[in-house]
């Protein structure tokens, strides 16, 4: 089903259109999910909580891209259960976090700036200057949560060249920011 009937029967308070939600983005969901949180009951919540988000903003909201809207409520819903509940151990998401650290502003100069759109602007931009197989693996790495070993598998190439080719990737993000005059 397209995603403007699927907005439709959410405008109509029909209950189909959970149902067709789930069966278009439900593993997509699950999987951005399952990278952050790595349970799979924790997952499938979130991916539940992100129905009921979807039911909940649609209307008023009308999301242009249906699958990124429901992507980017399901990762934040994640990384939040994540906060709630993470053990003094590092995981996954992080380390990825972590990562992002030293070419993503501060969370303050995030909230300020996120509200106009400036970093998200910027970091699109930046996104077109890169060729497509590193923008894949960008986006699959600190968008999807994907682990750079899988990454490395499924691109067949040794995970240390990919953690180079990431952390080349990292400088550069933080290099073109700050030439955009995004305090860092």
């Amino acid at each position: 089903m397209e995603d403007a009937k699927i907005i439709e029967l959410y405008n109509a308070r029909s209950e189909l259109a959970v149902a067709e939600t789930e069966r278009k983005f439900g593993k997509m969901l699950f999987s951005i999910a399952m990278n952050i949180l790595s349970n799979r009951e924790d997952s499938e919540e979130t991916v539940n909580d992100t129905y009921g988000k979807a039911w909940d903003s649609i209307p008023p909201q009308k999301p242009d891209f249906l699958g990124a809207w429901l992507g980017k409520i399901t990762r934040n819903l994640s990384i939040s259960r994540f906060r709630k509940g993470r053990a003094q151990k590092r995981s996954g998401i992080e380390i990825m976090l972590s990562e992002l650290e030293e070419c993503i502003p501060s969370s303050e100069n995030v909230e300020a700036e996120s509200e106009n759109g400036e970093i998200t602007a910027a970091i699109n931009r930046w996104l077109e200057t890169l060729g497509k197989e590193e923008r894949i693996f960008f986006i699959r790495r600190y968008w999807y949560g994907d682990s750079v070993s899988e990454l490395a598998e499924k691109a067949k190439i040794p995970p240390k060249k990919l953690s180079s080719k990431m952390f080349s990737l990292r400088k550069s993000l933080k290099e073109f920011l700050e030439k955009e005059g995004i305090a860092l």
